[in-house]
């Protein structure tokens, strides 16, 4: 069992925000593989379905992004899934709009979602698929920037990152994380 986390804040207000491209993937998957997330479970909307022959487990936590970490600790111990089966996609500020990056494992650096995360797990031993949302402009608030939509220039790259995501999270489930890495790292 795969268990696929895209970060983001609950709300009308934050949608397609830089900050909930994590959230805009699960939306992806869930659209194309016909898994509705709409269950309420574990301080999040999850859903089950399969992706190839992966069951999967598709969550968007609702705890607001500083406290991500309480819903996968909770999904991990209910599930007891490997955490080389965990997934999670959530925003980078180090990568320009369009492009992604995914590891194995990693520090939160910077995100405190993915700290959260860190934190509660007790680990970095775990996947992550990162999607850019470009750097703020200098002397702007990274709060502000991160909670800001995207400019109309940047929607094609957004696009074009968001389907780079979902099919990534696709290779890592039905090949393995390394032939992911290699067809949509660079």
């Amino acid at each position: 069992m795969y268990v696929i986390v895209g970060l983001g804040n609950p709300g009308k207000q934050y949608e397609n925000t830089r900050h909930n491209v994590g959230f805009n993937v699960i939306d992806i998957l869930s659209k194309e593989y016909g898994i509705s997330v709409t269950k309420i479970k574990h301080k999040a909307l999850i859903g089950e379905g399969r992706i190839g022959n992966e069951k999967v487990l598709l969550v968007k936590p609702q705890t607001y992004m500083n406290l991500s970490g309480e819903t996968l600790i909770d999904i991990y111990k209910y599930y007891k899934v490997d955490l080389n089966n965990i997934v999670v996609i959530y925003d980078d500020i180090d990568l320009d709009v369009g492009k992604i990056r995914i590891r194995k494992k990693g520090s939160g650096g910077t995100h405190n979602g993915m700290r959260s995360i860190v934190k509660c797990l007790g680990s970095t031993e775990f996947p992550r698929v990162r999607v850019g949302v470009s750097k703020p402009a200098l002397g702007q608030d990274l709060a502000d920037f991160v909670l800001s939509r995207f400019r109309k220039e940047e929607n094609d790259c957004l696009e074009e990152g968001l389907e780079k995501a979902y099919r990534a999270v696709d290779s890592i489930i039905k090949e393995n994380i390394d032939t992911a890495m290699n067809k949509y790292n660079g």
